[in-house]
């Protein structure tokens, strides 16, 4: 047998381990993606049992949050929490956060640039008001109780300049869940929000897994592999927002909201970037996690040890740099140098001309 017809079969048994993991693509994982497993419910069991294993943990997180916190949580997929930070704070912080230069990446999709700056010993070092916020209990509460775990969420700074140039759309605009298992983000949107002007978005109660979600899933799971859509075949689902009735779901809603204001979000749920109907800039601090959802046991990641929070995303951006140079893929990540939340972006690093 030829060395490239022998390599899938070698593969094997690493796409069957990947199952208890969180592997999502259906395109590089061929068990994954396999139409007739997923024709007899691979995919819907493995959401099942993602499911039941997120809402043991949860409830052994409970006392992280308040009880009206966990029921907004449970009816919406979200909470919500306007002046989050006590006013002489949020100034502090957000006044560090708009002063600091730091080495920034930045990424460009469709007529948007998401640019990130890591809250690493760089960041805090010499902002250190974001101690205050990334150590307050309710800040890490929230965030573990959506995750299902006791992690600890990678944090930055992130700006959002939408429609910077012209013809192309933001994907982000498009409703979508980031995966099959239970999975956090969170805002802290350090500027005003306006409902027209990129606001998130997000449809409540789509991070259920319900009976017509479950009858969703098996559809789009047998097909998913072959999707004209990247991001589909890479197990982030697209949806219509036509679709939502047929799952018993309300509208998607936007949040047009001032700063200050604090959204934690379970992002199995649909939800999307809001349509910017003129060039605008968001900035906030955005936190991350994603652990792998068939554990029982709450755990605590490898995010949490300090050279990880130190170094940890920027040893990231260096290892995917390597892998550009080697030929492994594109890092869509473009180092920007030293450069403040509000520096408006060079589009030249990514080939592309200014909005006209």
């Amino acid at each position: 047998m030829q060395p490239q017809r022998a390599l899938p079969w070698l593969l094997t048994p690493f796409h069957a381990a990947a199952l208890f993991t969180a592997a999502k693509s259906f395109r590089d994982n061929p068990i994954l993606g396999h139409p007739g497993l997923n024709q007899v419910g691979l995919h819907v069991a493995r959401v099942r049992a993602a499911d039941a294993v997120s809402q043991w943990r949860r409830r052994r997180l409970s006392h992280l949050i308040d009880a009206a916190d966990a029921a907004d949580f449970e009816r919406d997929g979200y909470v919500l929490k306007r002046n989050f930070l006590p006013d002489d704070l949020f100034r502090r912080l957000s006044d560090g956060i708009m002063a600091l230069r730091a080495p920034a990446r930045a990424m460009i999709q469709g007529d948007a640039i998401t640019r990130r700056i890591p809250l690493d010993g760089y960041a805090r070092a010499r902002t250190p008001q974001l101690n205050e916020l990334l150590d307050d209990p309710r800040w890490l509460g929230l965030i573990r109780y959506a995750g299902a775990s006791a992690l600890t969420p990678v944090t930055y700074i992130q700006t959002i300049f939408a429609r910077v140039r012209g013809g192309s759309t933001d994907p982000q605009l498009h409703l979508h869940s980031d995966t099959f298992h239970a999975t956090v983000k969170a805002w802290l949107f350090l500027t005003d929000v306006a409902e027209d002007a990129g606001p998130f978005t997000y449809v409540p109660g789509s991070h259920r897994f319900t009976l017509a979600r479950r009858d969703w899933l098996h559809r789009k799971s047998v097909t998913a592999a072959q999707s004209s859509d990247n991001e589909t075949r890479e197990g982030s689902f697209r949806i219509e927002e036509a679709e939502l009735a047929e799952l018993d779901l309300p509208p998607p809603k936007r949040f047009g909201v001032p700063a200050n204001t604090l959204i934690v979000a379970d992002t199995m749920g649909f939800h999307a970037r809001g349509p910017s109907v003129r060039p605008s800039t968001r900035v906030e601090i955005w936190a991350y996690g994603r652990r792998n959802p068939f554990l029982p046991w709450l755990g605590v990641d490898p995010a949490g040890l300090p050279v990880m929070k130190d170094h940890g995303v920027r040893l990231f951006w260096s290892v995917s740099d390597v892998g550009e140079r080697l030929g492994f893929g594109k890092n869509p990540w473009h180092a920007e140098g030293l450069v403040t939340p509000q520096t408006p972006p060079d589009l030249s690093l990514f080939g592309v001309a200014a909005r006209q």
